[in-house]
């Protein structure tokens, strides 16, 4: 059997390898033999994709089921309800299925006597609700394809141990990128070399009418990068030099730290688009991409989507290559354990900023403001004080689906942010005490390098990473990180920023990465005056407990409808609260509540305020020296 992609597992999962041993070969399924797999996607710009399944069988009764917990997406995101059409074939039979009536992801079917294969067809429904993004993922000139929107595989089998031999057919004139080894094209079909399943998973395409690619490393050089760009229009793929050079950069950056590579190729998937869902979903090989159209040159834009490629292409090694054991599934009905997110996330998000710096995407300036715009919102999570960082992680089932309404009281996927916080105070505290000798990069290049060569999952534990952080430099790091993500506080740990050199401080002047959001999303923030977050149209998005309008009265879903007697607009609320300073009198604050309304006077007085971070004097500044370049001025070789 093809396997590409090897697990290794640890030794202390004994009885877990032999639950598995006993279902190695499920009831129907027969070992050793392809599925072929057709995916005819010729009316993609309606999102509809078209799958055809012929898979080996014996007679009996077989169980089908259909992914449910996606890897990246760590929770179970398989959009089941898209899947439509189902029909079950042998020979000429139609056979009669039957879906599970608790196990909503299996379907059951009986295989007649003397028959060796069934055909399973249907359709997938992609307007909406897509695994790794809420959007459609097609639109008239491009389309994103996720291979686990289009499978089905015996019940009980590892991902590992499924080959399939996959195919598609694009519409006429459209062309595509995905890290899958094509075998051959003809008559408008595509049919790739055969992969297990769980390369296939792994390995997503996007086509479009409107497509370019461009080479990130030198003729001859191995292995070889690739950026593969769709969009709605040829003007949204035009790249500057710089971006261009940039991410050039990135590639031997990323090389630099951590000493290996693990994938045989690497693939950016890039996808330009008003009309699919936004998002960005790592793989060993590639990274699946979405933002909006003008991202390459709307300042804005590219701006706040310049971190999303150098965290995907990370996750290649932290993530995908060293997962968490409890991320380390043998197939996707096997449901997930994510008490590490802190690390498979949290981490990615800082290194991923570091690199972000460090390749020229981002300016040193630029780099500060958006760790202190993160330090800054999680200092007001007070949802902090009930529950500890590792229960955000836990709970990605129900978090990641949750509303923006009473968010900072909820708390939200906070191991993302936090994480990084987690990590900027554990570079430093390995540059401080070794004298600037050694620092994360050291760790990371222990803990992530290794054997460069093909895809393999080397799973961890909590004590993994203690014993690789004690290798670098000796320290309590158990206590350490068990404190900051067991624990409740009033306040986000700010210790990497203070030991860096600098401090988070308010002022009236505009953060850069709020301004954009902003200006994007058609937002006030005044989370750090007043407690408000303040949508298009006056509508209190959310509201800090405990800030000034709490105390008021306000809350989530009320409408504001004038601000000291004046009709509601951005302008004048900003022209309010610059007054306010220079006043005794309270904020006069008009809301309509659910067509009722009332008035709310806010007594506050400290006008605009928004977070930076400022230089201690006398301090060493270590938050220069981790954004310094490793590659110097030009993209080294790897």
């Amino acid at each position: 059997m093809f396997r590409s992609i090897v697990r290794v597992r640890p030794f202390l999962h004994a009885t877990r390898l032999f639950l598995i041993s006993i279902a190695i070969f499920p009831s129907g399924a027969v070992q050793g033999e392809s599925i072929r797999l057709f995916v005819d996607l010729t009316e993609a710009p309606r999102n509809i994709y078209h799958a055809k399944l012929t898979l080996p069988a014996k007679p009996g009764p077989m169980t089908l089921v259909y992914p449910k917990w996606i890897p990246g997406n760590h929770r179970p995101s398989g959009p089941i309800a898209n899947l439509t059409g189902l029909r079950m074939e042998a020979g000429r039979l139609t056979l009669p299925w039957q879906r599970d009536p608790v196990d909503m992801y299996a379907f059951h079917v009986e295989v007649p006597a003397g028959l060796r294969e069934i055909v399973v067809s249907f359709d997938d429904l992609t307007n909406a609700g897509s695994a790794g993004a809420s959007g459609a993922s097609a639109s008239s000139n491009l389309l994103d394809l996720n291979w686990n929107q289009v499978v089905l595989y015996p019940q009980g089998m590892s991902s590992d141990g499924v080959e399939v031999i996959p195919s598609v057919r694009l519409p006429a004139g459209w062309k595509f990128g995905s890290a899958l080894g094509m075998n051959r094209k003809s008559d408008g079909v595509v049919e790739f070399n055969p992969v297990s399943l769980t390369e296939l998973v792994d390995s997503p395409l996007i086509a479009g009418s409107h497509y370019r690619q461009i080479q990130l490393t030198s003729a001859g050089e191995n292995p070889l990068h690739l950026m593969d760009l769709v969009g709605d229009s040829d003007p949204d793929l035009e790249m500057t030099q710089q971006d261009l050079e940039s991410y050039k950069k990135l590639v031997a950056e990323t090389g630099l730290l951590f000493g290996a590579r693990h994938y045989r190729q690497y693939h950016f998937l890039y996808t330009f688009s008003d009309q699919v869902g936004h998002h960005g979903l790592e793989h060993h090989e590639s990274s699946d991409n979405s933002v909006a159209e003008r991202t390459l040159n709307d300042p804005s834009l590219h701006l706040l989507e310049a971190g999303l490629l150098p965290h995907e292409f990370v996750h290649s090694w932290n993530g995908k290559y060293r997962r968490p054991a409890g991320l380390a599934t043998r197939n996707y009905q096997e449901p997930m354990i994510g008490d590490l997110l802190w690390v498979y996330e949290g981490l990615t998000e800082y290194l991923g900023d570091v690199l972000t710096a460090r390749s020229g995407l981002w300016s040193p300036e630029q780099y500060r403001e958006a760790l202190a715009e993160t330090a800054a919102m999680l200092d007001h999570r007070v949802g902090r004080t009930w529950r500890p960082l590792e229960d955000t992680a836990r709970s990605v089932q129900i978090l990641r689906m949750a509303g923006p309404e009473w968010e900072s009281w909820r708390r939200s996927l906070d191991y993302y942010p936090e994480g990084e916080l987690i990590w900027l105070e554990v570079d430093t505290i390995i540059r401080q005490q070794t004298h600037g000798q050694r620092s994360l990069d050291d760790f990371s290049r222990r803990f992530h390098g290794g054997q460069s060569g093909p895809p393999q999952v080397v799973p961890y534990t909590f004590d993994d990473i203690v014993h690789t952080l004690n290798d670098v430099t000796p320290y309590n790091w158990a206590a350490l990180l068990r404190e900051r993500v067991t624990s409740t506080s009033a306040h986000a740990p700010l210790g990497g920023i203070e030991r860096g050199g600098w401090r988070l401080i308010y002022n009236d002047k505009p953060n850069a990465f709020v301004q954009s959001r902003e200006k994007l999303s058609d937002i006030v923030d005044l989370t750090y005056s007043l407690g408000l977050l303040v949508g298009k149209n006056g509508e209190f998005v959310d509201v800090i407990p405990g800030s000034p309008a709490y105390l008021a009265g306000a809350g989530p879903g009320m409408k504001l409808v004038a601000v000291n007697g004046r009709g509601w607009s951005k302008q004048g609320v900003r022209e309010a609260l610059r007054a306010s300073q220079n006043s005794q009198q309270s904020l006069e604050l008009l809301v309509e509540d659910a067509q009722f309304f009332r008035t709310f006077a806010i007594p506050y007085h400290g006008g605009e305020q928004n977070p930076h971070l400022e230089r201690v004097a006398g301090q060493d500044d270590l938050l220069g020296k981790i954004l310094e370049s490793r590659a110097g001025p030009s993209a080294a070789k790897p």
